[in-house]
Order: structure tokens, then sequence, then C-alpha cells
């Protein structure tokens, strides 16, 4: 006789199925689970094939995670072993950064490590990274309460009561006026509201960044978290959006999706190309359009100058500013001397520090301050 507390035993692999999916990314709600064992429940299943059909419904794995998805499902319900289960992927987020239209071949692909750091390459290195994101530091935290009241504010389309307005407050002039026999005394005036601007941050994950990559996407993480309306990609030799996985509360399990989502850690450098991606698709377009633009990056781009130099100039063209962080500018005498550097600078409205996480939240803390004065 079972205790009341233990669940029966032909619900094991269920839950076991469930809690397989969680740990391997996918989204497996406890009411997705409830709602598995209810239409196998209502199936009454006569095979696998019909447990498997509903798992498939409820569950609703992307097709670019089918493959991972049917090895869970053959680990718990038929005991076969598991493979090395496919990197986190993204909907369709991820852009590669060359046109195979042109006629050229598409980037090659290393066949032995190289250290990383040391220098931009034109190759593509596709590969998985970890995040470390176990504490939040002073600066992040800094972010977090200053975020709201130092960032680059607009006027938004909503009125308020304001003692500084240009537009009368007619409904209220009339509600003081009832109280004093219709008489105005003083007509109430209304001012825009403000609100925070949109925010772009680009953020270079190349192997020049690679020793800033955790850091870089931490502080990307706390000003997501901080603010409603950021929108984060990375540019290597590919354009990838990590906006959706930054929105996780929890900083450690956001920057592991983010660490799946990113194909092209500390790889090459094709910054022109990726941002050229960028402008290929419509609703990232529409992100840049009167946004406050961060580009974290040291500019050694081996893609070519021109395509960098078109992409920064209709970038600049779409943003209210742009502000790009380069770990080498935190030297008293640093100069853009690279080909990259030099391609961007007539579009760029500053080049700040961007080698530690303090850097780059002083930096876009105070751009604001900065630009009015």
């Amino acid at each position: 006789m079972t205790s009341g507390n233990s669940l029966p035993r032909a619900l094991e692999p269920f839950l076991r199925f469930a809690g397989a999916l969680r740990a391997h990314g996918f989204l497996a709600a406890p009411e997705q689970t409830q709602s598995f064992v209810a239409a196998v429940g209502l199936l009454g299943p006569r095979s696998m094939t019909d447990i498997y059909r509903a798992a498939c419904a409820v569950f609703a794995p992307s097709p670019e995670r089918m493959d991972e998805f049917d090895a869970l499902f053959r680990l718990v319900f038929h005991g076969q072993t598991l493979g090395a289960p496919a990197p986190f992927a993204g909907d369709d987020d991820e852009v590669e950064a060359y046109d195979a239209g042109d006629g050229g071949a598409p980037p090659l692909e290393l066949d032995e490590p190289e250290e990383a750091g040391l220098e931009a390459t034109t190759l593509e290195r596709l590969g998985a990274r970890r995040l470390e994101g176990s504490s939040e530091g002073a600066a992040l935290r800094a972010l977090r309460r200053r975020a709201n009241a130092a960032l680059p504010q607009q006027r938004s389309r909503r009125w308020r009561r304001s003692k500084l307005g240009r537009r009368p407050d007619l409904r209220r002039a009339v509600r003081l006026s009832l109280r004093r026999d219709g008489e105005v005394l003083q007509l109430p005036v209304m001012s825009r509201r403000p609100r925070l601007r949109n925010i772009l941050l680009l953020i270079d994950v190349s192997g020049s960044m690679a020793q800033q990559s955790d850091s870089n996407l931490a502080f990307a993480h706390a000003l997501t978290r901080s603010c409603q309306r950021v929108e984060t990609f990375t540019l290597g030799t590919r354009l990838t959006r990590l906006t959706r996985a930054l929105r996780i509360r929890n900083r450690a399990q956001a920057l592991s999706a983010a660490a799946g989502l990113v194909a092209d850690w500390d790889g090459g450098t094709r910054l022109g190309e990726a941002l050229q991606a960028f402008f290929n698709v419509p609703r990232f377009v529409s992100t840049a359009r009167g946004a406050f633009v961060v580009v974290v990056s040291d500019g050694l781009e081996r893609g070519g100058s021109e395509p960098l130099a078109e992409a920064a100039e209709r970038l600049s063209r779409l943003a209210w500013s742009v502000l790009w962080l380069n770990p080498l500018a935190g030297d008293a005498d640093y100069r853009p001397e690279t080909e990259g550097m030099r391609a961007v600078l007539p579009f760029v409205d500053r080049i700040g520090a961007g080698a530690h996480t303090h850097q780059l939240v002083d930096e876009v803390l105070s751009f604001a301050r900065r630009s009015a004065a």
C-alpha cells in the first residue's frame, strides 16, 4: 500500500521527462506537465507513439531542436543512452554575417585551436562558452539603482500635470471652475511625460574581446533588468539576438541561456557584415530608430572598413546617439588608429573606456549628462 504523499509509479517517467526537458533548456512548465499526463490519459495510449505525439503537442519543441527532444524522449521512455545535447538555440534570431549569394565561399572554420584574445581574425570559429554569473558587483548594483534617473530620456505622447507646461489642461480647468462658481484664477497646464529612450546594445564577442565577454554579458543583463526597452545583440562573424534570454530574472540562468545562443564566441571579427545583417531584418532596424546605441567593441575589424563605415553611417542616421565603448580607450594616450575605428569615428558621438564593468556603467550613466552639457 502506498503512502498518501507518494505518487503512482506510472507517473514517474512523465515527471522525469519534464525535468529532463527543463534541464536541457526546453520550456516545460508545471501546467504543461499536467496537460501531458492528462493528454496521455485521454488518448488511452496503445503504444509509445501515442505518448510521443502527446509530448510533441503539449511541449511544442522548435523544429531546430527536435533531434534533442527525441533523444530525451528515448532516454526516459526507452532507456537509450543520451548523446551530447545541442546548445540551446533561439528561433530566428541568429543571422550569419556573410552573404551566401554574393558568389563567395562561406568563412572557413578553424581545425586547430588558437589562443583567443591576441588578435582579430577573419576566420569563423563556432563553439560554446560558459559564462560566469555568480555575483553582482557594486557597479552593476549602481546601474540598477540609478538607471531610471540617469539614462537618456525622451518626451512620450502621454501628458501630465505640470507647472511649466505650455498646453492648457482644459478638463482640470473646468473642474476647478465648478468649485469656484465659474471663476478660473489660474489656468492649469500640462507637459509631456518623459520616458527612457530605447537602448540598443551591440556587443563584440570576437577573439580579441574574449577577456571582456563575461563582464560585458553580465552588464547587458543588469541593463536589461533595469530598463524595459533594451535590445541586445552580439557581433562577431554572426549576428545573434540575446534580448529574450537576458530578460530572465536569475542572472546565472540568463547568462547560461545567452551562452547557448551565441555560436561564434572568440572567433573572427566581421563587424561591418554583422551590422549589414542587422539592417537586413526590418524588425531589428526598428529597434535602432531614435535609440541610444551602445557598441562595446575594440574595432579590430578584419572584414574591410567600407562595410563597417556604411553600417555605422546608417546607424547614426537612425539612432538618437551612438556611444562606442572600447577596452583600449581607457589609456590616456589612446588614439583611434585601427582601420575599423577610423572608419566609424565620423559617425560616433563619443568613444569611451570599456575595459571594466565600472567603466561601462559610468559611461552609460553619464552620457545623458555629457550630452546636455
